[in-house]
C-alpha cells in the first residue's frame, strides 16, 4: 500500500522585487553590448596600433623589407626606419644601408626593388581621370624594375641621370647609378624608351646601354651573369681536420665570352663588407681554388666583364657547408641505395638506427621506426656526403657513390 503512494516534492518560493530583476536583466545587457562591441571592433581592426600617420592617397606599398632601410619624408624631412606598415608617398627618398633591400609595389602594379646600398626618390605617384603616372629618380646603387600588363594612360618613368626611360608593359629591367651624370641600363624583358636632351632611343629585350655626359654611350647585347658549376649549391664539405680545400669552377655567361670574372665569397648572404672571405677581380680564369676552409656555412657569386667593358649583374649566391668530420662507433648505416631521378636529382636510401637524423646537400630526413631513410638530393658529383647524427651530437659521415650506390668510404 505504501509503494502505491504518491512521492510529495516540495517547491520554496522565494519572493523577488521587480527591481531586482530589472537590474539583473541590464547588467545582461550592458555586457552583450561590450562584448559585441569588442568583437565587432577587433573584426575592423579597431583595436590595431596606428600607422605612420595618415596614408596619403595613391601612396606606394612597401611588400618587403630586410636589412636597414631609411625613409625621409618630403613633406617633413624627417627620417624613419621602414617598418611593416610603413608607405612612400610622392617625393620620398628610400635609402638602403649594407645590408638593407626593399620591395616597392607601386601604384600602377609595378613592382620596384632597392637592392642594398641604394637611394632612390620617389617623384611622382599619381592616379587622374583613370591614368597613372610614375616616375622615380635613382641617385645611387641599383634599382630592378617590373612591370605587368599596363594600359596607354600609365605612364611608368625612371629618371638615371640626364636620362628619362619609360618602361612599356612586361618588362624586366634593372637601373645601376653612377654618380649623378648617368649609369647602366639592363634590359633583360620587354622594352624602354629613353629619351635623352629631346632624343628618344627604343632599348629593346636583352639590350645593355650607358649614360653617360649627357648621351647614351654604348648599347649592346646584354650579357647575363657567369654560371656557377661547384660547389654546388647547398654541397656539403667534409672536414677531416685543418679545413677543407674548395675548388670553386665556373663558366663564361651564355653565348657570350667574357675577359675577366668578379668572385666573392662570404659567411653572411648580404655579403656585408665585414663578411667577406674572398674579393677577386680581375680573374682570368674560369676557376679558383681556396684552402684551410673552417667548419661552418659560406656563400659565393660571380659577375663578369666584357671585351667591351659592360660588367654584368652579380649572379644568383650559391651556398655550401663546411661539416667536421667527427665518426662515431656508435652510429652505423648500410643498405644503401641511389635511384636517379633524372639530371643531377637522386633519391638517396638505406638503414640505420630509428629516429637518427640525416643530412646532405642541405637536406635532412629522420629514420623511420623500422630504420629505413629515403633523401631526394641534387648534386652534380659523382659522390656524396651523407652525414647521420644521433640527438646527443654523435655523428658519423658516410660517401656514398651516386653511379652505383655503394659506400665507397667512412669518415
Amino acid at each position: 500500500m505504501d509503494e502505491q503512494q504518491y512521492k510529495k516534492f516540495y517547491v520554496d518560493w522565494w519572493n523577488v522585487r521587480n527591481s531586482t530583476i530589472y537590474g539583473i536583466v541590464a547588467v545582461a545587457l550592458f555586457a552583450g553590448l561590450i562584448g559585441g562591441g569588442i568583437w565587432y571592433g577587433s573584426k575592423n581592426n579597431w583595436f590595431q596600433a596606428a600607422v605612420d600617420g595618415e596614408i596619403p592617397k595613391d601612396a606606394a606599398k612597401i611588400v618587403s623589407f630586410e636589412g636597414e632601410v631609411r625613409i625621409t619624408r618630403a613633406a617633413t624631412r624627417e627620417t624613419i626606419l621602414v617598418t611593416r606598415e610603413t608607405y612612400v608617398a610622392a617625393g620620398d627618398t628610400v635609402q638602403t644601408q649594407a645590408d638593407g633591400r626593399a620591395v616597392i609595389q607601386m601604384i600602377d602594379g609595378s613592382v620596384y626593388s632597392v637592392r642594398p646600398n641604394s637611394t632612390v626618390v620617389v617623384r611622382d605617384t599619381t592616379s587622374l581621370f583613370g591614368g597613372k603616372n610614375v616616375r622615380v629618380r635613382v641617385d645611387g646603387g641599383q634599382l630592378n624594375v617590373r612591370t605587368d600588363e599596363q594600359g596607354a594612360d600609365v605612364k611608368n618613368i625612371v629618371e638615371l641621370g640626364d636620362s628619362e626611360n619609360q618602361l612599356g608593359p612586361k618588362t624586366d629591367a634593372s637601373f645601376n647609378a653612377d654618380g649623378t651624370t648617368g649609369g647602366e641600363i639592363r634590359v633583360s624583358r620587354g622594352g624602354i624608351e629613353t629619351t635623352i636632351a629631346g632624343e628618344t632611343t627604343s632599348l629593346t629585350e636583352n639590350t645593355y646601354a650607358t649614360v653617360n655626359g649627357g648621351r647614351l654611350t654604348a648599347r649592346e647585347k646584354l650579357m647575363l651573369p657567369p654560371r656557377p658549376v661547384s660547389p654546388a649549391n647547398s654541397e656539403q664539405l667534409v672536414d677531416g681536420g685543418g679545413g677543407v680545400s674548395v675548388a670553386f669552377r665556373w663558366q663564361d655567361p651564355e653565348e657570350n665570352p667574357a675577359a675577366s670574372f668578379y668572385l666573392q665569397l662570404s659567411k653572411a648572404p648580404g655579403f656585408l663588407s665585414d663578411s667577406i672571405l674572398v674579393d677577386r677581380n680581375g680573374l682570368a680564369s674560369r676557376d679558383f681554388r681556396l684552402t684551410g676552409l673552417a667548419p661552418g656555412t659560406y656563400y659565393w657569386r660571380l659577375k663578369a666583364t666584357g671585351r667591351s667593358g659592360q660588367v654584368t649583374n652579380w649572379s644568383d649566391a650559391w651556398k655550401f657547408i663546411v661539416v667536421r668530420g667527427v665518426a662515431s662507433t656508435d652510429i652505423d648505416a648500410s643498405e644503401w641505395k641511389v635511384e636517379s631521378l633524372g639530371g643531377t636529382v637522386y633519391v638517396v636510401s638505406g638503414r640505420t638506427q630509428p629516429g637518427r637524423v640525416i643530412r646532405a646537400t642541405g637536406r635532412d630526413t629522420f629514420a623511420a621506426a623500422d630504420g629505413t631513410f629515403k633523401l631526394q638530393v641534387s648534386s652534380p658529383s659523382t659522390e656524396i656526403a651523407v652525414e647521420v647524427g644521433d640527438g646527443r651530437g654523435n655523428r658519423a659521415v658516410f660517401i656514398v657513390s651516386l653511379r652505383s650506390g655503394t659506400l665507397l668510404r667512412r669518415l
